[in-house]
């Protein structure tokens, strides 16, 4: 990066305004959900339960992301701050509920990154024909760690670096899964699947076909494929027409994945058929591996690149929701200053990012001794923290708008009702993944940790470790405690209702 973009040296550095527009926050937010290798893990589990209408759970998993988009969006414009969950909370509940939403948003990333690295290396070897290299523990995990190295490297050099390589890693995805998705129908209607293949139909976009049952459980999982469009909107500083532009991609971010899921997913129920991806679901995203050899014979290494290249670009961009919200917190006092600094050559926050990816790889180390079942059950617990940053973000649009709420329909329902029916929908999903994860048979490791299932043991670890330092960070620095809930501005809130946004 250009030397005179560096801030002065007589004055703290900043985020650096403007570095990117609308189509990189758009992209940034796709890539941060990894839509292929999300795709790819999720397939088989949800076919199990709901077998040919798993379209349909795909789309009803939609509903409630793209409600706390909306919030995302308005709490957005009256609120450019890089901690959005953190900041916004603060701001219309508190410091407390604030601190726990920002400790949760932080946390997510610790979890994922070492999987998602992981991935990317496991399906890279793979479309190399290094196969012999995904079974070797050692070189696997050194891999994955250098992985994670570079990638906070390119975090941390600069927003428009990061960009850059979204946009390439987006467009190696898109390409990659459209070409699966056209072959594998063309052999549905030609007849030359290798499966019991069935031929799509629009019932299968019926959420309820399945029953209840099966609806419940297709979305905790679609809760975790559409989980990370967010962090177009932590870039919020960094972005041109920061008011607007950041919310709005990640509710475009929302819609395009919600189409590139159900593409695929007809597209793969119908060639592989429901019979064979139920009795394979405990494969994970392997059963794409095997697709891929299958629908693209000598070019499944397509497909093998596109989950790589996803989980290689999701790996980047989880880095920085947790990054940035460390950043915010730091500058409000609410973790120490040292994680608050940024960089006077780079204008980024190295000292957050750096931290992120030491903690993710010390974790995913660490978790990886246990077995790669533990690593497993560690994901399974990011249901929880993100059902909760992502309901009090929707509970937190409808207090602090609270006073204009009833101006008129369009707040009431956008900024209103549309937020809270998504964060009452999330907080019900938590509630069933609580009920689910207690019983460790349903765990991947099938092991009980103090009785209960590791991935809870997990989740309720994490948020207790987050109440004890925030309780020692209120007596040792007190100061951003002090802070009190406040209400929309009204001036923001007539630029809304005159259409300014």
């Amino acid at each position: 990066m250009a030397t005179e973009d560096a801030a002065p040296e007589d004055r703290p550095a900043d985020l650096k305004h403007d570095a990117i527009g609308f189509v990189d926050a758009l992209v940034i937010g796709l890539n941060s959900t990894s839509p292929a290798y999300s795709i790819a893990a999720v397939i088989g589990p949800i076919v199990a339960l709901a077998g040919i209408y798993a379209p349909g759970v795909m789309v009803a998993s939609f509903v409630p992301m793209l409600l706390i988009a909306s919030a995302f969006y308005y709490l957005n414009k009256v609120d450019q701050d890089c901690g959005t969950t953190f900041s916004w909370v603060t701001r219309a509940m508190g410091p407390w509920a604030g601190w726990l939403g920002g400790w949760a948003i932080a946390m997510t990333g610790v979890l994922v990154v070492g999987s998602l690295a992981d991935v990317a290396v496991s399906f890279g070897l793979l479309a190399v024909g290094l196969d012999g290299w995904v079974e070797n523990s050692f070189v696997r995990q050194l891999l994955t760690v250098l992985l994670i190295l570079a990638m906070t490297a390119v975090c941390v050099i600069g927003t428009e670096l990061s960009a850059k390589v979204q946009n390439v890693l987006i467009l190696a995805q898109v390409v990659f899964l459209l070409v699966f998705v056209c072959v594998a129908l063309a052999k549905v209607y030609a007849g030359t699947s290798a499966y019991d293949a069935v031929e799509p139909s629009f019932d299968w976009l019926n959420p309820f076909g399945a029953g209840g049952a099966a609806l419940t459980g297709g979305l905790l999982l679609g809760v975790f494929i559409y989980w990370g469009w967010e962090s177009a909107v932590n870039l919020t500083e960094e972005v041109e027409d920061s008011a607007t532009a950041p919310g709005k991609a990640g509710l475009w971010s929302t819609v395009i994945l919600l189409v590139t899921y159900v593409s695929v997913g007809f597209a793969v129920v119908a060639y592989a058929g429901p019979a064979f991806l139920a009795e394979n679901a405990g494969e994970e995203e392997f059963i794409f591996a095997q697709l891929a050899g299958d629908v693209l014979g000598g070019w499944d290494w397509v497909l093998l690149l596109a989950v790589c290249t996803s989980a290689i670009a999701s790996t980047q961009t989880t880095i920085i929701p947790a990054s940035r919200t460390a950043l915010s917190m730091a500058r409000r006092r609410a973790l120490p200053a040292y994680y608050g600094q940024i960089s006077t050559r780079f204008r980024t926050p190295d000292v957050s990012t750096w931290w992120v990816a030491g903690i993710a790889i010390v974790w995913y180390l660490t978790v990886n001794q246990i077995s790669e079942n533990a690593l497993l059950d560690s994901l399974t617990a990011l249901s929880l923290l993100i059902a909760f940053y992502y309901a009090l973000t929707g509970v937190a649009c409808a207090v602090y708008y609270r006073r204009h709420l009833f101006e008129s329909l369009h707040n009431f329902l956008l900024i209103g009702l549309g937020p809270l029916v998504g964060a009452g929908l999330l907080t019900w999903l938590l509630v069933r993944s609580v009920a689910d994860m207690s019983d460790p048979a349903n765990s991947y490791s099938g092991s009980s940790w103090l009785g209960l299932g590791p991935p809870l043991v997990i989740g309720l670890g994490i948020a207790a470790v987050g109440v004890v330092i925030m309780i020692v960070w209120r007596l040792r620095a007190p100061a951003f405690w002090d802070e009190r809930p406040g209400v929309a501005d009204p001036d923001v809130v007539r630029g809304i209702r005159e259409g300014k946004g």
